[in-house]
């Protein structure tokens, strides 16, 4: 398991290894939504649901909270809400309404946390106790989204690559439903940087209910070698 506090183990995570994570989440939950024979809503999507093999390709796991959707259907209510504070979308927590948007909303959350290197629920404003969402939001409002990049990466990233990433992160956690873009919107925005995005409007974010709640970190992703005959959904490589 990943440990922020090993500086050899952090430098692994350049910028490049970052982007191809987040590219090869998109493309597994791409293959998910779109291609798998019966669509697939992940429910779970978090930093530690992301295993890495040796090659730092990520797979997404632990599908105990998946739901299965016949090809035709968009949407399902549900009376049990499963899923991981602060990942989980406000239709959601709220309505029961599950759906593909819910696995974007986690996405988004996802994307941010990747970025930054922190956690969605900590508490990110001395005045407000915002969470990363809605601190992203704030910094972005204020023209100083680059502030939110892990310090580490300074030296690796592309600020117009990173900016854009944060830009497609806040599309995918926007409040409602509808606005949010499909995992093969997403496609498109990262592959191609001369695509013009929609502005983001205010996200779902929720402030940090307890000082005490303890969630995984996003450098908690687990770093797993597996085998030749594990299925491993692969990212696209990095530009």
């Amino acid at each position: 398991m990943y440990d922020e506090t090993d500086s050899s183990r952090t430098k692994t995570l350049d910028w490049k290894k970052r982007f191809n994570i987040i590219e090869g989440i998109v493309q597994g939950l791409l293959y998910l939504h779109k291609y798998s024979r019966l669509r697939v809503i992940h429910r779970d999507l978090k930093a530690s649901n992301i295993l890495l093999d040796d090659q730092m390709n990520p797979k997404i796991s632990d599908f105990g909270m998946a739901r299965t959707f016949a090809m035709n259907e968009l949407e399902a209510n549900t009376n049990r809400i499963v899923g991981t504070h602060g990942y989980m979308s406000p239709e959601y927590v709220m309505n029961g309404i599950v759906s593909m948007k819910s696995d974007v909303y986690s996405f988004g959350v996802l994307v941010l946390e990747i970025i930054s290197g922190k956690k969605n629920n900590g508490c990110y404003d001395t005045q407000r106790p915002l969470n990363l969402v809605g601190y992203a939001w704030q910094l972005w409002n204020e023209g100083k989204g680059l502030e939110l990049i892990d310090p580490s990466l300074d030296e690796s990233c592309s600020p117009e690559e990173v900016i854009r990433c944060i830009h497609v992160g806040l599309l995918c956690v926007q409040d409602k439903a509808m606005d949010r873009p499909t995992m093969w919107d997403v496609v498109s925005m990262l592959s191609n940087d001369t695509m013009a995005l929609p502005t983001p409007k205010q996200p779902a974010f929720f402030i940090n209910i307890s000082s005490d709640y303890q969630e995984p970190e996003v450098t908690e992703i687990k770093l797993e070698i597996c085998s030749v005959n594990d299925v491993t959904i692969s990212g696209m490589e990095g530009r």
